[in-house]
């Protein structure tokens, strides 16, 4: 089943050829809960988008949002509101608080400190990260520390207030918003711009991808380097994990995408992107499949790709080929909706595309591997005294 496109939101803007007005879509963001869409849609602008869109909009093919005087327009949907966020500077990473919404006798992490329960970060041009209330749309923080591009930003899963940033200063650095957004640490080890971060859904790991062969694997209890992981052939410049924490993929310059076992080291699989129509000219360039972006499905069981192709693909995780094609042009980035469904996809042209993706019943065998992985290590599983063949299939070497 090909994904089909249900919606492609352009910015309202007219394109100016100007550095302040940027108008590429470099990053996007679903909430945890799936109740907002964050779009960097170019021009220094944020849209805060109420999901799921209205019916109007999910019924054609594309919609434009168009900003009259430099005001946001909005609506009411409920009570949600679309809101714009003008951040002054060119917008490229994106990233929603997890901190769940507060229920009556709830005493929630974030808001036991008096922070409000959803949050989003936006990574700067200038090195700032700006955070913003969600509901109100209001101004936060503005974190200060990077020397350039703030690239990529991943909040902890586990709703504690700890949000990582990457940037082209070839740093990360970890906050706390419970502390006035105070600078925890500084991680050092990249030699090249830091594309991509990426927290596992357990905490205890984070991948960082940069302008070079290697990731690097961190731990998120000491912020030391744990290893690097070496098997490409070009720049990594984007990483996921899987959301039981076992698997890790990352994708590359050189047209790959590698699956490993953060816990070992070893490589699992390789995905290679090859040219959909294999009577293409063959001499033509390898950057031509370069890839931009990769992450996993809800469940766990298809990743989602991003080439420079033009094609987005979808990958079944015990297969080696594509299951799925979408042409699309000029991607720069993937996510999939939290509750699946739906894959969203920006443009360097400012556009946000929203796209079908399969749906899959969990089978039982992956529902409880899933619900092992989560807090079970792999050299934990390796140590159970069970027959080999189970081990393998827990810890993904059989599917």
């Amino acid at each position: 089943e090909e994904p089909v496109l249900l919606a492609e939101l352009k910015p309202g803007r007219p394109q100016r050829y100007d550095w302040k007005s940027s108008c590429e879509t470099w990053s996007v963001a679903f909430s945890p809960d799936g109740a907002w869409f964050a779009w960097s849609q170019g021009h220094c602008v944020v849209k805060l988008i109420p999901w799921p869109l209205g019916e109007a909009e999910l019924g054609c093919k594309t919609s434009e949002r168009k900003s009259r005087g430099g005001k946001a327009e909005t609506w009411s949907r409920g009570a949600a509101k679309e809101k714009t966020l003008e951040c002054g500077q060119i917008v490229w990473g994106l990233a929603f608080s997890a901190w769940p919404a507060a229920e009556d006798g709830d005493t929630d992490p974030a808001c036991a400190v008096g922070l409000p329960c959803l949050v989003l970060a936006t990574g700067l041009n200038d090195g700032q990260i700006k955070v913003w209330e969600v509901q109100t749309g209001h101004l936060l923080f503005s974190l200060l520390g990077h020397q350039d591009v703030v690239r990529d930003l991943s909040f902890a899963p586990n709703g504690s207030p700890i949000l990582v940033s990457a940037s082209r200063d070839k740093t990360l650095r970890v906050w706390d918003l419970s502390r006035d957004g105070r600078q925890v640490q500084v991680l050092s080890g990249h030699v090249q711009w830091v594309y991509c971060c990426s927290i596992s859904p357990d905490c205890s790991m984070l991948c960082s991808a940069a302008g070079e062969k290697s990731a690097l694997l961190w731990s998120m209890r000491s912020y030391t380097l744990i290893r690097r992981l070496e098997g490409h052939q070009s720049s990594v410049v984007s990483c996921d994990f899987s959301p039981d924490s076992a698997l890790l993929v990352t994708a590359s310059y050189d047209a790959c995408v590698i699956m490993w076992d953060p816990y070992t080291g070893e490589q699992l699989r390789t995905l290679r992107h090859v040219p959909l129509n294999s009577t293409l000219d063959s001499s033509s360039e390898i950057h031509t499949s370069s890839l931009r972006s990769v992450c996993f499905s809800p469940e766990g069981l298809y990743l989602a790709t991003v080439a420079d192709d033009r094609l987005l693909r979808i990958w079944a995780l015990e297969l080696r080929s594509p299951v799925a094609f979408a042409p699309m042009t000029n991607g720069l980035c993937c996510m999939y909706f939290p509750h699946g469904g739906f894959i969203a996809t920006g443009t360097r042209d400012g556009h946000v595309q929203f796209w079908t993706a399969p749906r899959v019943l969990s089978s039982l065998k992956h529902l409880c591997r899933k619900a092992l992985r989560t807090f079970l290590t792999t050299y934990q599983v390796l140590a159970l005294p069970i027959p080999r063949k189970l081990k393998e299939f827990l810890t993904y070497r059989t599917f």
